[in-house]
């Protein structure tokens, strides 16, 4: 399934219903007069968060969405039908802008977030409103408001607890499979991972939690290198951080860490600021094993949290989900 993170809309509420023109005329009733009801309010396009929803994929190929206009007024002051709402369901974690202002019009960051992005036309008013002591067979009707018009932008950030970031290759993908029940494609070759993973941890009988696997990251991602700054954005959403290095490569471990912080940095500075665990991967392939000495040297200078993991040999992973689990549900007791 393809993986759509933004896309472009435009939206149109419904027109309100035409105000109908109508006299009655029964038989035995000697005073007829206007009796035209009035036209039915258009529909609203209303944005609704559904947890089941993954990607934008569903708005991948058609970008006009129109609600459905009320429907007109009738005689004996029946007023029309009101346009049914058109619901138009997102992921969790989708931001809309205004396309032509670049203004963040609302945020669905959770499963029950909703926002009526336009409201459908007021229905126009029939004969019978117009009916007055000077004036009593009005022979005109208003007709319905336009629904409101909007282009906009959908930019889906994921959402998820713990975001797992680091080099191409470093073991994010493998690591996610070992710990939840998600299957992410593994490889041993970079940008393996195109597209964010989520699975789901469960600590306990009552307890889970939502890891994302992003996309690997190189020097130039927040300029747009690599996989750039397309997947920085969902590191955003998460509340901490765990930071991989591959520690079986010939490559100085401090440098790798180094190298992301830089452009988390030069992303969203405020990254830096999360809890954030630095795991020494693939223990179970080291080339040196002073790489894993540097790299805990490095985190305690910091003041970081350190572990080491094998994600193929389950080393070290029941360690990180209690840790994880023991961040998390402490940010929750907030």
């Amino acid at each position: 399934m393809r993986f759509i993170d933004e896309v472009s809309l435009h939206l149109k509420a419904g027109h309100g219903g035409q105000g109908s023109i109508s006299f009655r005329r029964e038989k035995y009733v000697p005073k007829g007069g206007p009796d035209g009801g009035d036209g039915g309010r258009g529909g609203d396009i209303v944005l609704q968060a559904d947890e089941r929803m993954a990607s934008l994929l569903d708005f991948a190929y058609k970008h006009t969405f129109k609600a459905p206009a009320g429907k007109p007024g009738q005689g004996a002051n029946k007023t029309g039908k009101a346009g049914k709402p058109l619901i138009l369901k997102l992921p969790i974690g989708t931001v809309i802008y205004n396309s032509d202002t670049n203004e963040m019009i609302t945020d669905l960051d959770n499963k029950d977030a909703s926002f009526v992005i336009a409201k459908g036309g007021k229905g126009g008013q029939g004969n019978a409103r117009f009916r007055r002591p000077s004036l009593r067979t009005p022979d005109w009707a208003q007709e319905g408001m336009p629904g409101e018009e909007v282009n906009v932008r959908l930019d889906l950030k994921i959402v998820a607890d713990v975001g797992f970031i680091g080099l191409p290759n470093s073991g994010k993908s493998t690591l996610v499979n070992a710990i939840s029940a998600a299957r992410a494609k593994v490889g041993d070759y970079p940008f393996t991972t195109l597209v964010p993973n989520l699975g789901v941890v469960r600590v306990d009988e009552d307890r889970t939690f939502v890891v994302a696997d992003v996309p690997g990251l190189i020097a130039g991602a927040s300029e747009g290198l690599g996989l750039g700054i397309r997947f920085l954005k969902h590191i955003q959403r998460t509340r901490c951080l765990v930071h991989l290095v591959d520690v079986s490569k010939d490559m100085d471990p401090v440098e790798a860490v180094q190298m992301i912080e830089d452009e988390l940095r030069q992303y969203d500075p405020g990254l830096l600021k999360r809890p954030r665990i630095i795991a020494a991967s693939k223990v179970d392939a080291i080339f040196d094993r002073d790489y894993v000495q540097q790299l805990k040297s490095y985190a305690k200078g910091r003041g970081l949290a350190f572990t080491i993991l094998s994600s193929v040999t389950h080393k070290g992973l029941k360690p990180l989900v209690s840790a994880l689990a023991k961040i998390i549900f402490a940010m929750d007791r907030v």
